[in-house]
């Protein structure tokens, strides 16, 4: 039996971190990662998706230069192959850096293999017993997989497999209207493939308020996408060439199906009765305001506790435990105020409420909402998909939340989330002196037009 000062298992964006904050501190560390460092972002997730974006991008620019007086002789090709050496050669760079930083530290030991518990205190690796007295979970989640009919008799991808492929698929069948489902929609349709997404729901990207998902689906269609709403009754079987997917009185024939309708977190492997651990109906394991299971030293961070799915929630996971643990202060997880983007292009940058919970939340609420075509530097750059959009609180004059739909959206929500964060009325934004012209210079503008809403 090794004896450790802390055991952290996974190392996605909370657990490195962790490690290395408790190594400076002087303790003996064990890291165990049953597959590569970095987790879901730097393998499978943001970094190879949004360097796949990137490409798309430039692929949908180019095809868009005659409207800008640029004109490309011949037609624009696109290199798979190219396109997914590039996305690898990001991910690769980013995991040898972790590695390199991590094991060069003294009191550092990286592990890897499958860790399950054996008691509180004890987990077993490679044959091998080790223990500590603190114990950190930042396991992850992984692509579920939901039991329609006809799965298990034909071939799909996941978000983990697709970023493999080097060929282009002649029609790329999408099942999920949710975020990470429209990403590689559009992404591959801008690569060239036939697109077709089936949602089950009335909407795409339900957790949006109506007019954010009517207008995601419009910048799809726009772009060529099959978008297939209230698809009952999904079946799959195969035909070839291919697959063929029946959605309600739908049927579509795909070469390709990627199957994205969630992520379920990796926690079924672990031993957590061995320890004790308790966990939700759906996986996720059960922790308090400060990340701590109910077992005295154990702890869960990053996407296993069901506290956020993303690499920033994650990593302030980390911020939150190496506070209260190293830096004797009492940070919680319900402080947080919830923030992310959706990666299409335009992007949708958002912070806080939908206007929908704030309605539900008997406040009485301001709602202000601008197209991005009556923002300047979208209108100069050609790109005027999309609309911004606020809520604020009429009574406290705090911002509730706040939508961007549009060119750049995901950086201009930022100061929105800094108001947020820092407890701003939206009143002394109003006095701000912005740069023009930028889409940001809108945000004052946008707070002005704010009208009060029947609840």
């Amino acid at each position: 039996m090794t004896n450790f000062d802390a055991i952290v298992i996974g190392a996605g964006q909370a657990g490195p971190s962790l490690a290395a904050r408790m190594v400076e501190k002087g303790m003996k560390v064990a890291l165990i990662e049953r597959k590569f460092l970095g987790g879901t972002c730097v393998n499978a997730g943001c970094m190879p998706t949004k360097t796949l974006v990137a490409s798309a991008r430039a692929a949908h620019v180019a095809r868009s230069g005659a409207a800008y007086g640029v004109k490309i002789p011949g037609e624009i090709a696109i290199d798979m192959k190219v396109v997914r050496a590039r996305a690898e050669t990001v991910t690769m760079n980013a995991r040898n850096g972790l590695i390199g930083w991590l094991t060069g530290m003294d009191g550092m030991s990286v592990i890897y293999g499958h860790a399950r518990f054996e008691g509180p205190k004890t987990v077993r690796v490679n044959g091998e017993t080790l223990t500590a007295p603190r114990i950190f979970l930042n396991v992850g989640a992984r692509p579920v997989i939901p039991e329609l009919p006809g799965i298990h008799d034909i071939d799909y991808l996941t978000s983990t497999s697709i970023i493999q492929l080097d060929t282009l698929p002649r029609h790329l069948a999408v099942i999920g209207g949710s975020y990470i489902g429209l990403e590689f929609a559009q992404m591959y349709r801008r690569f060239g493939a036939e697109v077709s997404v089936i949602e089950h729901g009335p909407k795409l990207a339900s957790r949006e308020d109506e007019d954010i998902s009517d207008a995601i689906a419009d910048i799809l269609r726009a772009e060529g996408i099959g978008v297939h709403t209230d698809a009952g009754n999904i079946a799959f079987a195969g035909n070839g060439s291919g697959v063929s997917v029946t959605a309600g009185s739908a049927t579509i024939d795909a070469s390709h199906l990627l199957i994205a309708t969630g992520r379920t977190p990796n926690t079924d492997d672990l031993g957590l009765d061995a320890a004790g651990v308790a966990t939700d109906k759906r996986g996720f394991i059960t922790v308090d305001d400060g990340l701590a299971t109910n077992v005295e030293g154990i702890w869960a961070l990053g996407d296993c506790n069901g506290h956020g799915a993303f690499t920033h929630t994650s990593y302030n996971d980390f911020e939150i435990a190496a506070a209260n643990l190293l830096d004797g202060e009492d940070r919680k997880v319900s402080s947080r105020i919830p923030a992310y983007a959706l990666y299409i292009d335009p992007p949708l940058g958002r912070v806080g409420m939908t206007e929908k919970q704030a309605r539900e939340s008997g406040r009485k609420i301001m709602v202000s909402t601008r197209p991005m075509s009556r923002v300047g530097r979208a209108t100069e750059r050609g790109e005027t998909r999309g609309f911004m959009k606020v809520i604020a609180d009429a009574e406290t004059k705090q911002i509730l939340g706040a939508a961007i739909l549009g060119i750049e959206g995901d950086e201009v929500i930022h100061g929105l989330i800094d108001a947020m964060n820092a407890g701003t009325t939206y009143p002394a934004l109003q006095w701000a002196v912005p740069i023009h012209p930028t889409v940001s210079e809108l945000i004052p503008t946008l707070l002005g037009d704010l009208k009060p809403v029947q609840p």
